[in-house]
């Protein structure tokens, strides 16, 4: 990304009328250009001195090529740093190869080393479950606990841009994700039974849904929709889209997503055809098969998904994948909210609420 490119998207970050707000650096790998990511935040944090918003920063990165310098500099402007680890060592060698074929080894030492400048809490991770790892989501699990880390965030594959290409290698059907999920959610529920907090970071998301009247802004479970109302992400070639997910489309040629550049104001990125476009398909509560269903409370639209995968913003609920993977989770979760157990339940208030399960009085109850 120009630097010129770079200051029309922190105008057009500061002509949003949200008063808090995350600016997020990813890649590629954001690391090989951190001297544009210091420039960035130090731009911002100047401006916003005038405009008092709530900024938060995050960055997305293998940790690899993030030195003492740059991991101090996180640290001191507070960008919160996320990776990806998928599993136990053969599992992400073989899903994220490196020349040396040490990938794991080296995330592992990377994780350290930026834990020992900018905090254990100051890094998060999550895994990318392809097909392999569907098998023994134990493992996976397993790992994020031997590498100290108190959540887990369980996704499935993404089913645009590149990942399209690999998904007969890699991929699976949507019902085999909710399979793995269900296991994956029984195990962490013993762990916590037994006394080893760990929390499913989207159960908990969905569970506040469920259990409160407060939205998580998680943006694919937004009605209207997240993209473009809730998220913008600048591309490197300063082409605006609406969301990561349409970015990721524009890389293999599907070019109906961008908005517009970062030059144009944000007020017509907001009126751009594309976005009147995906406003066709982001309420959920008038889409044909989701108005009259029993989790449209709790749910959203995804009309990324929906453009990408079916041809429209509104889609087919019937065989959509996303309607798949959040009916078979909403039933999964309802279904243990049904049997009542107690030491479940109080697991699942610690979680949509945000705290210890040692915090919970009694299951559904927190202090003030």
């Amino acid at each position: 990304m120009s630097w010129e490119d770079a200051l029309a998207a922190i105008d057009r970050v500061f002509e949003a009328p949200a008063q808090a707000l995350t600016v997020e650096f990813q890649g590629g790998e954001p690391a090989l250009r951190f001297d544009l990511v210091e420039c960035i935040v130090l731009e911002v944090e100047r401006r916003n001195a005038d405009q008092s918003r709530g900024i938060r920063f995050s960055l997305v990165s293998t940790l690899h090529h993030l030195d003492e310098a740059a991991l101090e500099f996180c640290r001191d402007h507070q960008i919160h740093i996320s990776t990806s680890i998928d599993g136990p060592a053969l599992l992400h060698d073989r899903q994220r190869p490196n020349p040396t074929r040490d990938s794991f080894t080296r995330t592992v030492e990377s994780l350290a080393r930026a834990r020992a400048i900018v905090g254990h809490d100051g890094v998060v991770a999550m895994p990318t479950l392809t097909r392999a790892a569907l098998d023994d989501p134990r493992a996976v699990i397993d790992t994020y606990r031997e590498l100290g880390f108190g959540s887990i965030f369980l996704r499935p594959i993404s089913p645009y841009g590149f990942a399209l290409k690999t998904r007969r290698a890699i991929g699976y059907p949507m019902e085999a994700f909710v399979r793995f999920y269900a296991q994956a959610l029984d195990y962490l529920l013993a762990l916590n039974r037994a006394g080893e907090p760990m929390v499913e970071t989207y159960a908990a998301i969905l569970l506040r849904h469920i259990f409160t009247p407060f939205g998580s802004g998680y943006v694919d479970l937004r009605s209207p929709a997240g993209a473009g109302l809730g998220v913008l992400v600048y591309n490197y070639d300063g082409q605006v889209y609406p969301a990561d997910e349409a970015r990721m489309a524009a890389q293999t040629g599907d070019g109906r997503f961008a908005l517009g550049s970062v030059h144009d104001r944000f007020e017509d990125l907001m009126a751009s055809p594309a976005m009147r476009w995906l406003a066709t398909g982001a309420v959920a509560e008038d889409l044909p098969g989701c108005g009259d269903c029993a989790f449209v409370p709790f749910c959203g639209a995804d009309p990324v998904y929906h453009a990408a995968a079916h041809g429209d913003p509104v889609g087919d609920r019937a065989t959509s994948d996303f309607c798949t993977k959040h009916m078979g989770l909403f039933q999964i979760l309802f279904g243990h909210i049904a049997r009542s157990d107690a030491q479940d339940m109080r697991t699942f208030t610690a979680w949509a609420f945000g705290r210890g399960r040692d915090e919970v009085i009694d299951a559904g109850y927190v202090p003030q």
